[in-house]
Order: C-alpha cells, then sequence, then structure tokens
C-alpha cells in the first residue's frame, strides 16, 4: 500500500490550508454577514469607523459588492440597529431560554399575565439595556434612526402588548410608553454629558482648596444643588466628577415609572380627551 511521504504531505497540506482560507474569504456574501460585520465592526473601533469603504476591507470585498444587500449608509445603520434589538431577546431568559418560559408557564403564579405584566416589562427593558451596554456605540445609532424599520416597530409592538395583556387600556399604554421613552431601548435620556473625557486629569480631580471654594459658592448660590451633591458622595465632593451609578439610576427611574403606571391603572385613568369626549357624548 502507498503511504504519502512527509515531503509529499507538506505541499499537499499547504495547498489544502491555502484552498480552505480562499474558501473563507470567497464566502458568500448576504445581507446578514454584512450588518453582523459591521457590528462587529463598531464595537472594535466605535461607530465612527463605520463606512462602506472600511467594511468592504473587512469583508475582503470591493465597496461597491455592499450596495447589492445595503443601499447606503443610512440603510447600514438601520441594518445594526435592526441586528442589536434582535439581541435583546437573547438577553432575556424568559425569550432566549425555551425552559426557562416553560417553567414560568407551568407555574400558577405566572400563568395570569395581568398580573406579571410589571415584571415581564421590567426584564425585558433591562435586557435591552445589558445588550446596549455591550454595544457602547448602539445608543449613539438608535437616535440617530428617523426611520422606524419592520424591527423597530416590533419590538415597540411587543411591548405594548405586554401593557395591553397586563389589562392596561390602549389610551393608557400610549401615554405610558411616552413616558419611559427611550428607556425601551435600554438607556436613560440625559439633557447634560458631566464626563469630560479630554480633561487633563488635574481638572477631573479638583484639589481641596478649589473644592472648598466651589462648596462655598454653592452654599451661596445652589444650596440645594450642594445638599444633593453631600448626599449623593457621602460628603466627599472630590466624588462628584465620577458621576452616579447609572445602573442603579436606570433601574430606580424605570421602577418609578412603572409604579406610578400601575397606580393609573388601577385608578382606571382616562386622558384629557377621552375624558372631554365623553362629558359631550353625555351632555348629547
Amino acid at each position: 500500500m502507498y503511504t504519502m511521504s512527509s515531503a509529499e504531505a507538506g505541499p499537499a497540506a499547504t495547498a489544502a490550508s491555502k484552498a480552505a482560507t480562499t474558501a473563507v474569504r470567497r464566502e458568500r456574501l448576504n445581507r446578514d454577514r454584512v450588518l453582523r460585520a459591521a457590528v462587529a465592526l463598531a464595537d472594535e473601533s466605535g461607530i465612527a469607523a463605520v463606512s462602506m469603504r472600511g467594511l468592504a476591507k473587512e469583508l475582503g470585498v470591493v465597496p461597491m459588492a455592499l450596495y447589492k444587500h445595503v443601499a447606503d449608509k443610512d440603510e447600514l445603520l438601520d441594518g445594526m440597529v435592526d441586528v442589536i434589538i434582535g439581541e435583546f431577546a437573547q438577553a432575556d431568559p424568559a425569550q432566549a431560554d425555551p425552559a426557562h418560559a416553560d417553567s414560568a408557564q407551568a407555574d400558577p403564579s405566572h400563568a395570569d399575565p395581568s398580573e406579571h405584566w410589571k415584571d415581564r416589562i421590567r426584564q425585558r427593558i433591562l435586557a435591552a439595556r445589558r445588550t446596549v451596554l455591550r454595544h457602547p456605540w448602539a445608543r449613539q445609532a438608535i437616535e440617530s434612526r428617523t426611520d422606524r424599520t419592520p424591527a423597530v416597530l416590533g419590538y415597540q409592538d411587543s411591548l405594548a402588548g405586554e401593557f395591553l395583556a397586563g389589562g392596561f387600556s390602549a389610551d393608557l399604554t400610549h401615554h405610558v410608553m411616552h413616558a419611559i421613552g427611550n428607556r425601551i431601548w435600554g438607556f436613560s435620556p440625559e439633557l447634560f454629558d458631566e464626563t469630560q473625557p479630554g480633561q487633563p486629569q488635574d481638572q477631573q480631580s479638583p484639589d481641596p482648596q478649589a473644592l472648598a471654594a466651589m462648596a462655598q459658592e454653592f452654599a451661596a448660590r445652589y444650596p440645594n444643588i450642594l445638599a444633593i451633591a453631600l448626599a449623593a458622595t457621602d460628603g466627599d465632593l472630590s466624588g462628584v466628577g465620577a458621576g452616579c451609578d447609572e445602573q442603579f439610576e436606570f433601574e430606580f427611574a424605570l421602577d418609578l415609572l412603572l409604579d406610578g403606571a400601575e397606580r393609573l391603572h388601577h385608578q382606571g385613568w382616562q386622558s384629557r380627551k377621552l375624558v372631554v369626549n365623553a362629558n359631550k357624548s353625555k351632555a348629547d
């Protein structure tokens, strides 16, 4: 029986390796592969690094090849956001793990969706937050989008469905969704960004004299803000520049909103417009 010698095996193995590499490079390009490569590029280098030319280089194709799958940069960003939304369910144990969902349904305490709407919505929004924290660029991308894709509409529809299944009226659901706002995507709306990465370290950590002067000025001009700052930092104003615990603040605000929604639901709340229309109907 003929056995290949090591001298013969070497070139053959090398040729096979080259062929496999070429096959990988020539892997069929499709929309899903383009979008996931764009997400990976943004994860590695930030959203500003995502361009049609740069993405083509990552995929080993010419830029024109991408336009068969995404019409332009805006459609690419829309698709990247869709990928992120698709990950929301994976970050939610109840949706990602069928066994988890089955055990919840088997438990009589979880049988009635009207009794557990708040837990379900909370879990889903926190799952969205976990996803967005894994992709730091996602917030900017989501906020920049002006067109609502089917994935965006589907996610909004499913969350609205959680409220409706909980017994909420469509009227109350509408206003609660407005109140929750961008938190459904896993981030909080902030008016001011207090982090200033470009500042020199000595400006981020003021000396004791500067802190004392700031405290004195705030005590005279903004005493309520000073009281809050002292409470938040346990009296150590040097910690002001570090910011707050964002995860705690996100969950606190979410629970506050959901608790308020629950109270209004139990009170049978209606918007002013519906109340006025109801009164008109009675008058007629």
